[in-house]
């Protein structure tokens, strides 16, 4: 991990994967083949992309059965308190509908509704992933989404980890697919004779699945466009190197685009931070992944002043920012971009994406500059809602004409203008 001075540093500011033509080409290619040809066309690619020929891609209560006898008990109460943590955290959230009268009899006001239906894509690949199960399905559940989907990438044995069983088992969802990539995005979209089609899709996967939630946006509702997984630290000399280290590898070793940066003021600690990652990674179970990525996207940035390791902070705007130095509450106010602020040396990045309770899918690629973690906002919609009385439109319905004319449209003036004759 190179460390990198002020005058020689980068651009901080990571760039959206936006696919190569080849791979849009492709995504394209196989949605519309999900469109025309429903479950048939899901399992050709099912067997093409995966290797596995499945009759059904339902995931049968036989299976779920199996998955949870074959867990350890221990495990199960771990993963059923984790899922407490994070309902109770997405239940601070919950906003209200609400009514406000005024002295006219006019009536304005908010509803709140929740969306009908949720899909929800849990990757595969190299590892499985219990925790997006419980992040992407509580905050629906919150809201009140009758109807929850997910679809998760068959193993070369046709199984589902049983991981991911058991926590959608924990909260009841039973409607589970074997279905990944892009044609797992397309049949939640659009629907087969299996699935019928949701109205938002959230979870992240690989770049296929990252191009087919772009091409699906606007006839369903994406949480947002995923890439790879990001940490920053801003540290200074009170910070302990074989922890910062670790913190760093924790995301490296997802992904060998992954980025992981140090940001500090300290070249002693640098230098130790660097000392740290190599020897940790030479003791770490996924070393080629994390290696990769720490060369590649890897950095350690020394700024002159605590103020300048601030404002690195807010260029980058990471999806994981470790805040570990003398008062770090001090420093949050300045910090303006970031999906998830761990503060202090025991908010270890993992306890956020496990057990905790705020959730741990998160703005990407810099998009922490204008996008929130999930949320159970991101399950719920808001209609306005309007009774004008008698004696408003009264007062007002000239300038509401007038406002309509400025912009040349007679026919919404003379709307207003019909209800005169009440007053007549």
């Amino acid at each position: 991990m190179k460390i990198i001075n002020k005058a020689d540093r980068p651009s901080l500011r990571r760039s959206v994967d936006q696919g190569t033509v080849e791979q849009r080409k492709s995504v394209q290619s196989i949605i519309q083949e999900v469109k025309e040809n429903g479950d048939e066309a899901v399992r050709r690619f099912t067997e093409q992309f995966d290797g596995v020929l499945l009759e059904s891609p339902r995931v049968t209560k036989e299976e779920f059965d199996e998955a949870y006898d074959s867990m350890d008990g221990e495990f199960i109460t771990i993963l059923e308190e984790a899922a407490a943590n994070i309902r109770s955290f997405h239940e601070k959230q919950l906003p209200t509908s609400w009514f406000d009268t005024s002295s006219d009899g006019t009536m304005l006001g908010q509803k709140i509704t929740p969306i009908d239906a949720a899909g929800v894509y849990v990757p595969g690949g190299t590892a499985a992933y219990p925790s997006s199960v419980f992040m992407n399905i509580i905050p629906a559940q919150v809201a009140g989404v009758e109807r929850i989907v997910m679809v998760t990438p068959p193993g070369e044995d046709g199984k589902v980890p049983a991981g991911v069983l058991v926590s959608a088992r924990i909260l009841g969802v039973s409607d589970v697919f074997k279905i990944g990539g892009a044609q797992a995005v397309a049949a939640l979209a659009y629907g087969t004779e299996s699935i019928s089609p949701v109205d938002k899709i959230t979870g992240p996967g690989n770049v296929y699945v990252a191009l087919a939630k772009r091409e699906v946006f606007g006839d369903v509702d994406i949480d947002m466009i995923a890439g790879p997984s990001e940490i920053a630290v801003l540290a200074d000399d009170t910070a302990r190197p074989r922890e910062i280290a670790s913190d760093l590898l924790s995301q490296a070793e997802h992904d060998a685009r992954s980025s992981s940066v140090l940001v500090t003021t300290s070249e002693h600690l640098a230098e130790q931070v660097q000392e740290e990652v190599e020897s940790q990674l030479q003791q770490l179970p996924r070393e080629r992944i994390a290696r990769q990525s720490v060369e590649d996207y890897g950095m350690i940035l020394l700024c002159d002043t605590w103020q300048e390791a601030i404002d690195a902070i807010n260029e980058i705007a990471p999806e994981h920012l470790e805040v570990i130095c003398e008062g770090p509450f001090q420093s949050l106010a300045k910090i303006k971009h970031a999906g998830a602020i761990f503060l202090g040396p025991y908010s270890s990045e993992p306890v956020g994406d496990y057990f905790a309770g705020p959730n741990h899918v998160l703005p990407t690629n810099g998009t922490a500059r204008f996008s929130s973690p999930l949320n159970v906002d991101d399950f719920l919609k808001k209609s306005s809602v309007i009774s004008y009385s008698g004696e408003a439109l009264q007062q007002n319905v000239d300038k509401i004409a007038r406002f309509a004319r400025l912009e040349g449209l007679e026919g919404h003036a003379r709307a207003v203008e019909s209800r005169k004759e009440r007053w007549t």
